[in-house]
């Protein structure tokens, strides 16, 4: 949550950073500002809240044509979405430009604010907003004004320059994490960046640098990215990238090839980006396999699980823990897991999981599951887990990382950036990735090599199955159509479908803002059944397989009570035809693979009926892509 944007170069710099802002709007869009400064070097803001757009009527107004600038599109967590409270924020001063010796903008929570502020308003600070972002900058600007009056250093001008020193001594007394970006008055050379806990990277381009924090505001300007870790300072001019421990001083950092197109972060003539994501997913869960699949051994093979076969051999127990919809791919997973592996697996939330203290043995491996790979709740979780010495590995998309750094090892989705709030291709490459390691278990245990065969032919041939149940696009619309004015929704599915039912609820919940529950078919008679009548849907998961008999029955007592049906059936299934209101036809898949076919259409039904309601489906309201902060405990 909250998206970081800096340039510094040869350009104008408010033009990139509003573009930069754009592609992080997923990030958060409670509110969105800018600092550039003018030809005297003064620090000239602009920001507002609401969405980017008011940003960018204001930047169009008389904005410096500065090469220089910073910017920052806020997700609120406490602290209204006002214009006061959006960033950046400026340090030192009194009151209005004038007089402030930096702009700053922040992702993360500084846990110690209170007490940070209530010192320097003893020194006379004056603070203007309800966040605990405007600490940091009237504390770098105390820190500044000492560094002044001592003088610099010797032994590294620009490591040791006052205004680096002010940054390192400053977020050393911050408790909490961040990622910041400064850009001081009178310095139209310097932007100084830091990290701990929120990510950021640095672009590197001719005679210009980037910063943001992820690598989609990059694409089509730099071809070079530098990711920043923990306790690092990036010291930015337009010719050079200098990178400083916090601590310790300079440090050696790997610069890797940008393999991300302007392309990859545009609509390509979608309407939106959640609908471009859901119909890239045959190519997704392609990208996912690539690679990975041995016919000679029957098996799966991945390259970055950093434990050999006879360690994993001694793995007697997983646990898979994520958020929203990682921890619908874990149930998944725990299915295929448990079918194939015969290995027992928990699902933890990840938000409960950090909390608790479950007993696990030695035995015990941790999956952590996230998109972002950022998730505050999933790295405090897996944090834990490494403490406690057991190992750790990560499924994720985002190269560079926090939990992809801190993970024993792990499995990257390459799926390409999801821009779209609501997760769609994660969710279904996240599925493969876990049928993919359902193999490998399987045939390091009991699974034998015709087993394998089969398993890896029925994966191969799911991209195709996938991209089949896309051509439903058309009739679904039509269904959404009649079904928009609901205003509750019951998902129900068993066995491999009842996870896919929690996603299909959540995505519909998510963009569309209509109550919907998920739950195994056979739990309906068990309590939901009474909000069952004329207006309320229910949504089937029942193609052909082991439990279709039984879905059958529990849909005929849905309509028994004169409920609505919509039912997603195996194609050519007259059975259900009957008893359905609307039917949605996928092709045939074996069962532990339903959970990614079946998936598509209920992306597509949320879609659409958001689309027809008039919601922003790639914004919907109160969410943010990726929370890299544990709500409640502080103002961002």
């Amino acid at each position: 949550m909250c998206g970081i944007v800096g340039y510094i170069g040869f350009r104008k710099a408010a033009d990139l950073i509003v573009e930069g802002l754009r592609r992080l709007e997923y990030r958060g869009y409670d509110s969105s500002g800018i600092a550039v400064l003018d030809d005297d070097g003064q620090i000239e803001v602009r920001k507002a809240a609401g969405r980017l757009a008011r940003l960018e009527a204001l930047v169009r107004e008389n904005v410096p044509d500065s090469s220089i600038g910073i910017g920052h599109t806020r997700w609120a967590t406490h602290g209204a979405p006002t214009d006061g409270n959006a960033h950046p924020h400026l340090g030192g001063g009194c009151g209005g430009t004038s007089g402030h010796s930096l702009a700053v903008v922040h992702n993360g929570v500084i846990e110690n604010f209170r007490s940070l502020k209530a010192r320097l308003e003893s020194e006379g600070y004056v603070f203007r907003s309800e966040t605990d972002s405007e600490v940091i900058a009237h504390l770098i600007d105390n820190c500044l004004q000492r560094a002044l009056a001592t003088g610099p250093r010797v032994t590294d001008e620009l490591a040791d320059s006052p205004w680096v020193v002010a940054v390192r001594e400053a977020i050393a007394q911050l408790r909490g994490t961040y990622g910041l970006l400064v850009l001081f008055s009178g310095r139209p050379d310097l932007l100084v960046a830091a990290r701990l806990g929120s990510p950021l990277v640095v672009g590197v381009g001719d005679g210009e640098h980037f910063v943001a924090s992820d690598a989609s505001p990059l694409a089509g300007h730099a071809d070079r990215i530098v990711y920043l870790a923990d306790h690092e300072v990036a010291v930015v001019t337009a010719d050079t990238l200098r990178v400083i421990h916090r601590d310790s001083g300079h440090i050696e950092h790997s610069v890797l090839p940008l393999e991300l197109s302007a392309a990859d972060v545009g609509l390509n003539g979608y309407a939106h980006y959640m609908l471009k994501e859901i119909h890239e997913q045959p190519e997704t869960i392609r990208s996912a396999m690539r690679g990975r699949l041995s016919r000679d051994d029957a098996t799966a093979v991945f390259g970055g699980l950093n434990l050999t076969p006879a360690q994993l051999q001694h793995i007697n127990r997983i646990v898979l823990t994520g958020c929203g919809t990682s921890w619908h791919a874990a149930l998944v997973g725990e299915y295929l897991i448990e079918e194939f592996a015969r290995l027992p697996v928990e699902v933890e939330y990840a938000s409960e999981l950090r909390y608790r203290n479950p007993p696990i043995d030695e035995g015990t491996l941790l999956f952590a599951i996230t998109q972002s790979g950022e998730t505050a709740d999933t790295l405090a979780a897996l944090r834990e887990m490494k403490r406690k010495g057991h190992p750790t590995l990560a499924i994720c998309n985002v190269v560079g990382s926090t939990i992809a750094n801190e993970a024993d090892g792990g499995i990257y989705l390459h799926a390409g950036p999801e821009i779209g709030v609501a997760s769609t291709k994660a969710f279904t490459s996240q599925c493969m990735v876990l049928a993919l390691l359902a193999l490998y278990f399987g045939r390091l245990r009991h699974m034998s090599y015709e087993k394998g065969l089969e398993f890896i032919a029925a994966l191969e041939r799911l991209p195709e199955l996938v991209a089949e149940a896309l051509k439903a696009d058309a009739s679904i619309r039509a269904i959404a159509e009649r079904y928009r004015n609901a205003s509750t929704f019951l998902y129900l599915g068993r066995q491999y479908n009842f996870p896919v039912a929690l996603e299909g609820a959540l995505k519909l919940k998510e963009i569309s803002y209509i109550h919907a529950e998920g739950y195994p078919a056979a739990e309906m008679k068990h309590g939901p059944i009474a909000l069952v009548d004329p207006l309320t849907p229910s949504v089937f998961l029942i193609p052909q397989g082991a439990v279709y008999d039984k879905v059958i029955l529990n849909l005929e007592e849905i309509k028994a009570r004169k409920g609505p049906v919509i039912a997603i059936s195996s194609r050519g299934d007259e059975r259900v035809r009957e008893l359905a209101d609307d039917v949605i036809e996928v092709p045939d898949a074996p069962d532990f693979l339903q959970p990614i076919v079946e998936a598509i259409p209920l992306q597509l039904l949320a879609y659409h009926i958001a689309v027809l309601r008039g919601c922003d489906v790639d914004k919907p309201r109160n969410l943010a892509k990726s929370v890299t902060v544990e709500i409640g405990r502080a103002h961002v």
